[in-house]
C-alpha cells in the first residue's frame, strides 16, 4: 500500500554564505522539482542542542544530501554517521578531490555551475525518490556492497566481484511473499550463486541486456530481521589475442539492477558499482 508521507531529504553542508546560492538554487531547488522537501538545520526551529538535532535528523530522514566542498570536518562526521545508519545520501562537490578515496565508490556529483548542480541532482532525487518509494511499500530496504579482484595472466585480464545484496526488513510488520529475484546487467558478465552458474536470458528491462535468476534464502523477512544474498559476477576486461593491451590496474563501472517480486507488486532497484580494480604485486 503506498504512503503519502512526504519524502525527506536533510541537508549536510557547512554554514556559510558562500554556500546560501548553492543550497537554495542548487539542492532545494533541484528537491523542489521532483517534490522532495529538503532542509537545512539553519531552518528548522528546535530545543535541543545542535548536535542532537543533527544526528536525530539523519535518523528520521529518507535521504541524505551532503556537500563535501572544502573537506568541512563536521559535514565528514556527520556523513559518517547516516552511512552508518545505512541512509540513501548524495554527496556533492565542486572538486573531484574532496572526495576521499574510499568514498568515491559511492554516489555522487561533481558539478562546476548551480545549473549543472540542480539538473544532476534532480536526476538522481529520481532515482533515490523511487528507492524510498520502493521501501515503503515492499517493506524490504536494499543495502549493496561491491568488491572485486584483477586476475590477469600474459593473455588476459578478468574481473571478479562480489556483490552483497543485504535485504532488511525495519518495519512493525513482516514482508510481503518473496516470489522472484533478479539481477539485471550489460555486456560480457556472467553470474555465479553457491559455485553453481545463474540462470540467464535476454532482458525484459532496458536499459539492461540481460536477466540472472537468483535464489533467495528466505521466503519473507520478518520485522525487524534481514537476510543476505552473494553473487559472483566476472567479466573480461582485456584479451591479448584481441589486441587489448593486459594492464595492472582497471576502472570498472556502470550499473546493474534488481527486481523484487512479491505477493504485493514488483520493485525495482537501480545501483552503481564503481570498483578500481588493481593486480596484487607478489
Amino acid at each position: 500500500m503506498s504512503s503519502h508521507k512526504p519524502i525527506f531529504a536533510f541537508v549536510l553542508m557547512p554554514f556559510a554564505d558562500s554556500f546560501n546560492d548553492i543550497y537554495q538554487l542548487g539542492i532545494k531547488a533541484a528537491a523542489a522539482r521532483v517534490g522532495i522537501e529538503a532542509q537545512r538545520l539553519d531552518e528548522q526551529i528546535f530545543n535541543e542542542g545542535m548536535l542532537e538535532r543533527i544526528y536525530r535528523q539523519i535518523d528520521i530522514a529518507d535521504i541524505i544530501i551532503a556537500n563535501m566542498s572544502g573537506k568541512n570536518p563536521n559535514v565528514f562526521y556527520e556523513v559518517g554517521y547516516a552511512h552508518a545508519k545505512e541512509k540513501i545520501c548524495i554527496l556533492l562537490t565542486d572538486n573531484a578531490s574532496d572526495i576521499p578515496f574510499d568514498l568515491k565508490q559511492r554516489r555522487h556529483i561533481v558539478y562546476s555551475t548551480l545549473t549543472q548542480l540542480q539538473d544532476e541532482l534532480a536526476k538522481t532525487l529520481e532515482w533515490a525518490k523511487t528507492e524510498v518509494e520502493n521501501i515503503r511499500q515492499s517493506q524490504i530496504k536494499l543495502v549493496t556492497q561491491e568488491s572485486g579482484t584483477l586476475v590477469t595472466d600474459d593473455y588476459r585480464a578478468l574481473a571478479s566481484v562480489e556483490f552483497r545484496i543485504s535485504m532488511h526488513n525495519n518495519s512493525n510488520r513482516s514482508s510481503p511473499d518473496i516470489e522472484g529475484i533478479y539481477l539485471y546487467s550489460g555486456n560480457d558478465w556472467n553470474f555465479t550463486q553457491d559455485s553453481n552458474e545463474c540462470p540467464k536470458t535476454t532482458s525484459d528491462f532496458p536499459p539492461y541486456k540481460f536477466c540472472y535468476f537468483i535464489k533467495s534464502p528466505v521466503s519473507k523477512i520478518p520485522s525487524g530481521s534481514w537476510a543476505q544474498i552473494k553473487v559472483i559476477g566476472t567479466r573480461k576486461l582485456a584479451e591479448k589475442w584481441c589486441g587489448d593491451e593486459i594492464k595492472t590496474r582497471y576502472d570498472v563501472s556502470g550499473y546493474y539492477g534488481i527486481r523484487f517480486i512479491t505477493n504485493k507488486g514488483v520493485f525495482n532497484y537501480k545501483n552503481d558499482l564503481n570498483l578500481i580494480l588493481e593486480a596484487m604485486p607478489f
